[in-house]
């Protein structure tokens, strides 16, 4: 039986973390005639088709010294088959559109919009590409004396150039759980004010130092909506690199009933039947979360077990 994986997971990529510290494996690769670069402008992806059958756009590696500044480094991502797929930051670059090597290739897009019309896989790639170049640009200076950092192990770590600190830091990815909220044949929807207008979603926050996950579930509902929860039950989840989160799905159940909002994070929150979600149309003045997002998923399994 296939394991059902949410969007921006991998299944066929092998991360060959055993080989990050090759360097005679490592240079071959990087002047290897399959190898691919998916390069990374602003925290966008290269992605051609858009107008048709979008599709991730990738060049080949020997384009990276053209493509390449001072400060950034190619990141291996790894392998899918044979092929050796790295990324790069090319933020440097002011009019991509117009470069003559990245004009032709694609269009830089915000994941977030072209993420759903992609090949699960190729949302993955990018997904990685985004989020460790995200953590890169981020960290050129050490946290603990400030001095510059220079990459290592072929991306996946960074370290103090300072003879006197040498700290080493990692890829940063913060967690925070997603909750579906339930009483019997119905569950809380609520809308953040970052949402589009009319979307509402389940309930999610960020775990917080000495927290449990089961903790930051119990924790957040009370705080967003002023719901006591139990039977809080881990279902799957989700890499959601916006900028560099791990989203934990759970399902729990209501003790008590009236909502009260927080008004700082929740704009509006109230209880809809499954019979009530079930039947939305396009023209619905409430819409559901994005098809691509954990929380979708979570809201769909609940429905289908009506």
């Amino acid at each position: 039986m296939t394991r059902k994986t949410n969007f921006y997971t991998a299944s066929d990529l092998d991360r060959v973390s055993h080989l990050r510290e090759d360097a005679e494996w490592l240079a071959e690769r990087l002047c290897h005639d399959t190898s691919r670069l998916l390069p990374v402008w602003r925290q966008r992806n290269l992605v051609s088709g858009i107008d048709s059958e979008p599709q991730f756009a990738h060049l080949p590696i020997g384009h990276i010294e053209t493509l390449r500044a001072d400060h950034a480094e190619p990141v291996l991502l790894g392998l899918v088959g044979d092929i050796a797929y790295f990324t790069l930051d090319v933020s440097h670059i002011e009019e991509p559109e117009i470069h003559d090597l990245l004009g032709e290739a694609g269009l830089f897009e915000d994941l977030r919009q072209v993420g759903p019309l992609l090949p699960s896989e190729q949302g993955n790639l990018l997904a990685f590409a985004r989020g460790i170049n995200y953590w890169h640009s981020r960290h050129r200076h050490c946290g603990v004396c400030g001095a510059p950092t220079v990459s290592e192990k072929a991306g996946h770590q960074r370290r103090c150039t300072s003879s006197e600190c040498g700290a080493v830091s990692f890829p940063r990815t913060d967690a925070a759980i997603i909750t579906l909220v339930y009483d019997e044949d119905r569950i809380i929807l609520a809308r953040s004010p970052r949402f589009v207008n009319g979307m509402q979603s389940v309930l999610a926050g960020f775990l917080e130092p000495g927290e449990s996950l089961e903790d930051t579930v119990a924790r957040e509902i009370f705080e967003e909506v002023g719901i006591h929860v139990t039977d809080i039950e881990y279902k799957h989840s989700q890499p959601w690199p916006f900028p560099s989160s791990l989203m934990v799905g759970f399902r729990a159940r209501a003790l008590d009933t009236d909502i009260r909002i927080d008004n700082e994070e929740i704009l509006e929150a109230g209880w809809y039947s499954r019979d009530f979600l079930t039947n939305l149309t396009p023209e619905s003045p409430l819409r559901l979360p994005r098809p691509d997002s954990i929380a979708r998923r979570l809201i769909d399994e609940w429905l289908a077990e009506g």
